[in-house]
């Protein structure tokens, strides 16, 4: 690839050089894409799920909450010696 002298183009030449770059990227990112998700479409015939199961709530999720009754609950003071 040649090397491009950026400081030796005009403002109309390096507008024109972004929009064909921006231009060249959004094809290949496109096309990326969809080989993508033509390789995801063949790994989900073999059964396994594409997405994540989305969790259950974990059932000691209450547990990190403090119980009124351990709230109540006196400190134990230190005994003297």
């Amino acid at each position: 690839m040649a090397k491009i002298d950026l400081d030796a183009l005009s403002i109309e030449e390096l507008a024109s050089l972004r929009d064909d770059a921006a231009q060249k990227l959004a094809e290949k990112v496109a096309a990326r894409q969809a080989e993508l998700e033509a390789e995801l479409a063949a790994l989900s015939r073999y059964g396994k799920s594409t997405k994540k199961p989305v969790p259950e709530p974990r059932k000691d999720a209450t547990a990190k909450q403090a119980h009124p009754k351990s709230l109540d609950a006196p400190t134990p003071s230190p005994k003297a010696a």
